[in-house]
């Protein structure tokens, strides 16, 4: 059970989530709009946002190894803290790609670690105990939609000269966000700990992992190309943004109310079910673009295909990554789904936007999501032969 000190404690994560997440949607959707005006071309452009995901693949590991080699989580997440809130003082001075590069590629590095570090601390002071997860991580969703809008607005009023003040003002806040988090107390291990490379060579681990890799490849098609693809079917900008709004919404909602389901259906019917909705979500949108009411219903299904994955994920996780692995398993967790998973898939799908059209991009993506149905049915099958 968590500690006596718990309301406080859940305070400062859901502070943390709030102010993490909100840099995040404050930095990702205008950064792009940011280097344009400072003479950046689309090819540039595209390299420097894909340092994003290419830092997913190293950086988490590098903090979570060092992370649970010193036992010291909320000191190492105080240095990313610091050293992104430094880094990003170079946005204001860069002069060409090359600065830009280098900033991007450092400030990413720190960043990168910021979400499996504070999750694998809040996982360590909940003992076991999960059920308040949903209603902790929901103030990420919620501090990611109030930046996108309230962002949104601050440049149409100042120009996109405002993002990155805004920006690195949310990174002071992560900061003192970290530093209101304390050390979890270390239970005491009475047996030896499993190495990571022997765990992630046992069936059920790499099948476990090979399917969010697949989950996340096939989101690409959302995060990458849902707004284009809407675009070319003639919506606009504002109905664009209020699908994206919906979908985050679905999100929240199901991450308020998740711990009875989780009791009620369990892990493995969850984790099944969000897949088996990512097939049809990504359907739905291949299928029917002409159709706002599909569209509606297919963004509901985030809370199915995000929000349920996520958990689930987060959970299953817990068999094999907990106590002195915890930081590093989730930063695997991040490292092979979002680094791994999402660069396979934004290069895979970018292939079928530019050689066939749209719908194709859904329509791989809905193959990617069977995969990894197969991949978890596999997994859960193999854990319970131990």
């Amino acid at each position: 059970m968590p500690h006596r000190s718990w309301p406080l404690q859940s305070f400062n994560f859901a502070f943390f989530f709030f102010a993490y997440y909100a840099y995040i949607g404050a930095f990702t959707p205008y950064a792009g709009l940011f280097f344009a005006e400072r003479g950046m071309g689309a090819a540039e452009i595209g390299i420097l946002m894909s340092l994003m995901q290419v830092t997913r693949i190293f950086g988490p590991n590098l903090w979570g190894w060092a992370a649970d080699r010193t036992q010291r989580r909320v000191v190492v997440l105080g240095v990313t803290a610091v050293a992104a809130l430094i880094v990003f003082g170079g946005m204001f001075v860069c002069k060409g790609f090359a600065q830009f590069f280098l900033v991007m590629l450092l400030l990413n590095t720190a960043t990168s670690a910021q979400g499996p570090l504070s999750e694998a601390l809040m996982l360590s002071e909940m003992q076991g105990d999960l059920t308040h997860y949903g209603r902790l991580r929901l103030w990420g969703s919620v501090g990611f939609i109030v930046a996108v809008a309230f962002g949104g607005k601050l440049l149409d009023w100042q120009g996109v000269a405002a993002m990155p003040w805004l920006s690195w003002a949310l990174l002071g806040m992560v900061l003192v966000a970290a530093l209101r988090l304390r050390e979890s107390p270390h239970r005491q291990v009475q047996h030896s700990v499993p190495s990571v490379r022997a765990l992630l060579l046992r069936p059920e681990v790499a099948a476990f992992f090979t399917s969010t890799f697949m989950m996340v490849a096939a989101h690409s098609a959302l995060y990458v190309f849902y707004s284009l693809y809407l675009a070319q079917a003639g919506y606009s900008k504002m109905v664009i943004g209020l699908m994206w709004s919906w979908g985050v919404i679905a999100e929240i909602a199901f991450f308020y109310f998740q711990a009875p389901l989780f009791r009620r259906l369990g892990v493995k019917t969850l984790m099944l079910a969000s897949l088996a909705l990512a097939v049809g979500r990504f359907l739905l949108i291949g299928l029917g673009a002409q159709s706002l009411l599909l569209l509606l219903f297919a963004q509901l299904l985030h809370a199915a295909t995000f929000a349920a994955h996520h958990s689930a994920s987060v959970l299953t996780m817990q068999r094999w990554f907990a106590g002195a692995l915890q930081a590093r398993g989730q930063a695997l967790y991040i490292s092979i789904s979002y680094g791994l998973g999402g660069s396979f898939g934004g290069m895979l799908l970018s292939a079928f936007w530019s050689d066939v059209d749209g719908r194709a991009v859904f329509f791989a993506a809905a193959v990617l999501a069977a995969l990894g149905w197969v991949a978890a049915f596999l997994s859960f099958r193999w854990q319970a032969r131990q």
